[in-house]
């Protein structure tokens, strides 16, 4: 029994999460998982949250057809089958309304039920040491006798640019779950969210997309070579990118809240810092998101309120006190991605369960370790870029003397793949230890290639030993022996 326990009643759980995405929804069932200990999760929007709404799920439901009706296009014997231009945007659509239930969370609220986890409605605020109140359609005070785990996610922002906010512009949610195309966009940010939405855009009709973006590049933190590429087809696909740009003004006439994905009024006039103006039917705004802390109560337990959290390695808000208080997915300000928001919500769980029975935590499953420099990442841009760990520049950075080994890919496996297939790959590895300290393959669907990596890197296994991984032939894989083959005498 954890020494933060507290005494018992008919709102009272053994765990309280606040926030019902994939990462709450993990350390609910992992800390209750094979025992008879109770679990709330609180949720005042809908459980899956933002990555199986608006998000992971409906972003690559969007990108895929067209990522398979390019292979087709580049593939002799099947290309003559061909006749459309475009993909079918209506199915596109209703194909990415199936993978979100048309934004009903009426399965993810029963698979809770089924493994004994009790869903309350309504935003919920910390009141005190393992007490939290909910606002819900049944206001009611709850205490955990464990844990209160916040699990709230991030939340799109929206820069004070002058008539940017009074614009209504899209946000990521509106591009996700657009219901019009419209024919003329201008798209702000330069990071992930902006070049998947960028890519989807196009393919989805968009005639005319300029992308403004604050910085000299786009995608800042993974090797230039994969952001080099991504520029590259955004040209070729006549995106218009205009680099150390920012919105000066913005003027829309007719501005309405027609709903999520619907264009917000007329036309909207953008005067731009370059100079320049452009007219367009939508802004989409891809600039940021910041930690979903307003309103939680942080500064009833002694935390800035609104503040972003941090976290230790167990996953225990830093500066609360005791162990009662855990941060996890991308609230916990580590890595802002689904699979590790999940990964660090299994560790939390099972934090919370050895907690719980007395068990200790001497063992490397209570600690997350790998949301340091061992993060693996896809962004579904075209080409795909695939990375795990550092990048070149991040490793010299952080004092790692490293080699760089690089090649194409192009092997046997990758020209079978498509026609058209390109890319380039490149491994940092760490001279003091001979292992990788990161990896990145940018290309045709290369998806698949960063888990070897990442267990490559996880597991520091020396490259004289990876020589021993042969890869199959003929596969895109084959481009492990290429790499390993560069440092041959």
């Amino acid at each position: 029994m954890s020494s933060d326990t507290v005494g018992s009643d008919h709102d009272t759980f053994d765990v309280i999460v606040i926030g019902g995405g994939p990462a709450g929804e993990n350390a609910a069932h992992y800390a209750i998982a094979g025992s008879d200990r109770t679990a709330a999760l609180i949720e005042h929007e809908l459980v899956g949250g933002e990555c199986s709404y608006w998000a992971c799920m409906p972003s690559k439901a969007l990108l895929r057809p067209a990522q398979i009706l390019g292979a087709a296009r580049h593939m002799p014997g099947v290309e003559e089958k061909i006749t459309a231009y475009g993909v079918h945007v209506a199915d596109v659509l209703a194909r990415r309304d199936a993978f979100t239930h048309r934004r009903d969370d009426s399965s993810q609220v029963l698979w809770a039920d089924a493994i004994g986890i009790d869903v309350l409605r309504g935003h919920a605020r910390i009141t005190g040491r393992c007490a939290v109140s909910v606002d819900g359609d049944r206001p009611r005070t709850l205490r955990a006798r464990h844990a209160v785990v916040l699990a709230t996610g991030t939340v799109a922002t929206v820069p004070d640019a002058p008539g940017l906010r009074a614009a209504l512009p899209w946000t990521s949610r509106d591009a996700t779950n657009l219901v019009e195309i419209p024919r003329r966009v201008l798209l702000v940010g330069g990071g992930v969210v902006a070049c998947e939405t960028a890519t989807w855009l196009r393919q989805l009709g968009v005639e005319e997309l300029t992308v403004v973006v604050r910085g000299a590049r786009l995608l800042p933190r993974v090797e230039p070579f994969a952001a080099a590429a991504v520029t590259d087809m955004f040209g070729r696909h006549g995106i218009d990118v205009r680099f150390r740009t920012e919105i000066r003004n913005v003027a829309r006439d007719d501005t309405r809240d027609t709903g999520i994905g619907r264009i917000h009024g007329g036309p909207a006039t953008v005067d731009l810092d370059d100079g320049s103006t452009v007219e367009v039917d939508e802004i989409v705004v891809a600039a940021g998101r910041r930690p979903a802390t307003e309103g939680l109560g942080l500064g009833a337990v002694g935390l800035e309120a609104g503040a972003a959290t941090s976290v230790d390695d167990h996953l225990n808000v830093t500066g609360a006190d005791g162990t009662w208080l855990y941060a996890v997915g991308d609230v916990a300000g580590r890595a802002a991605l689904t699979h590790m928001g999940k990964y660090q919500a299994r560790v939390c769980g099972d934090v919370i369960a050895a907690r719980a029975e007395g068990r200790d935590l001497d063992h490397p499953r209570y600690r997350a370790t790998a949301d340091h420099d061992q993060v693996p990442q896809v962004i579904f841009t075209e080409p795909e870029i695939a990375s795990v760990g550092h990048t070149a520049a991040s490793a010299r950075a952080a004092g790692i003397d490293v080699e760089v080994l690089e090649v194409d890919l192009a092997v046997a496996g990758s020209a079978l793949a498509r026609d058209d297939f390109t890319g380039h790959a490149a491994l940092v590895v760490d001279r003091a230890t001979d292992t990788l300290a990161g990896a990145t393959f940018a290309g045709t669907e290369v998806a698949e290639l960063v888990h070897a990596a990442t267990v490559a890197l996880v597991g520091k296994v020396p490259l004289d030993t990876l020589w021993h991984a042969v890869p199959a032939y003929p596969t895109v894989s084959e481009v492990w022996l290429r790499l390993l083959e560069t440092r041959r005498p």
